[in-house]
């Protein structure tokens, strides 16, 4: 009996304490999911050469790509582009410069290598404006490039056109800013259609919720939801959604959810999150987390007495945002655009939402181009896949 009272004693304390952990680690992956991520540096520059205007990096799957990218460093210059792969071995890439870096100018080896190519949308030289969209969160900042005065779709006057009366949204992803959308919005200006490039709650310009979590598209759709209802008061008849990676589960959920859904005439999904489950498992198994830790992570932000403690503002609902299992419920065309190396974001949801409405979705073949930067690797077949889509959506 006193050697039972004396594994009781041991063991129970173990127990709980096991548990405890385990809890730990589950709310801790949890509060991962939903914070606000910051952008961390992923490679280091190695070497810069201001005669021939060159960089070195370390090889990542990303450096490698080929194309035109931006790197983020720190030191004299905070963001600088980068042209061709010059050359590669094991441990190494060089590239060419796009920026003028200067002699003498001081810039550390961390660095955070990005899709985004354009910081600013001066860089476009396109007329614009800032905007405020007033949402349920508060006034979101948004840029508005306004369709040109003297071509339309076909190439005539714009006013009036049905390009000139279709407007393309676009709202970008997680842990990103309305910088990451600056790509997209040359092509729709070419095709006479006004873009507003907006932002939403808690993504470091909009206005803060008050837990400032993400929501996974949850609630950040009635902020998009906003900017239609904000460019339809503005001359628009219908509505062009482009969602790039979380954006892209942003623009689904308006366009199941909007109160303006009839005037939704299609989407553009870039790397999109088409099911959150399935992007959650795929990081948690790169990050060296194994199951049940993802799933309970993913039940703790789904249950209301649990999504606090896991970082969130309320219950999430993974059921609502798959739109796999949602996809009868979509009625507009869509176009996606994913690469199948994507290294972040699964492609895989995105198939199986083409399969499932082959009648709406159109998705062409990307392979190679990681997540989010198929317009980096591929600038000619990416901006042949949204004209020859658009052209058809809005008519002569």
């Amino acid at each position: 009996m006193k050697s039972l009272r004396h594994a009781v004693a041991v063991v129970v304390p173990a127990l709980l304490a096991l548990a405890a952990g385990a809890a730990v680690a589950v709310f801790a992956t949890a509060r991962r999911v939903v914070t606000p991520a910051v952008r961390s540096n992923d490679t280091e520059i190695l070497a810069v050469d201001t005669g021939a205007q060159t960089i070195e990096l370390t090889r990542t799957p990303d450096t490698e790509l080929p194309g035109r990218y931006g790197l983020f460093t720190t030191g004299t210059y905070g963001y600088v582009k980068l042209g061709a792969v010059l050359s590669a071995d094991k441990r190494k890439v060089r590239r060419k410069l796009l920026t003028q870096i200067d002699v003498g100018a001081e810039v550390d080896r961390a660095a955070a290598f990005s899709g985004w190519y354009y910081a600013s949308p001066s860089e476009l030289h396109l007329p614009y404006e800032t905007v405020l969209i007033g949402s349920p969160a508060g006034p979101c900042p948004a840029w508005l490039f306004p369709a040109p005065p003297d071509a339309g779709a076909s190439g005539t006057a714009a006013s009036g056109t049905p390009a000139s009366r279709t407007w393309v949204i676009q709202v970008h992803g997680r842990g990103t800013t309305r910088a990451e959308c600056l790509r997209g919005v040359p092509v729709f200006h070419s095709l006479g259609m006004p873009t507003l490039v907006v932002s939403y709650r808690n993504d470091g310009e909009a206005p803060r919720s008050r837990g400032g979590s993400y929501a996974l598209g949850a609630s950040e759709w009635r902020d998009l939801d906003a900017a239609i209802g904000h460019a339809l008061r503005h001359g628009a008849e219908r509505v062009v959604l482009m969602g790039w990676s979380m954006g892209g589960a942003i623009a689904l959920q308006a366009s199941v959810n909007s109160e303006h859904r009839e005037s939704i005439a299609g989407l553009v999904l870039d790397s999109p999150v088409v099911d959150w489950r399935t992007v959650l498992r795929f990081q948690a198994r790169e990050a060296g987390l194994r199951e049940p830790l993802p799933a309970l992570a993913m039940e703790a932000l789904s249950a209301p007495w649990s999504a606090r403690l896991g970082g969130a503002e309320q219950a999430i609902s993974f059921d609502s945002l798959d739109m796999v299992a949602r996809a009868s419920e979509l009625s507009v065309p869509i176009l996606i655009l994913h690469s199948d190396d994507d290294g972040f974001v699964p492609s895989d949801a995105s198939h199986a939402l083409a399969a499932a409405r082959p009648d709406l979705v159109t998705m062409p073949e990307f392979s190679v181009a990681r997540h989010t930067k198929l317009w980096n690797y591929d600038q000619i077949s990416w901006t042949r896949a949204i004209t020859d889509w658009t052209s058809t959506l809005i008519g002569p």
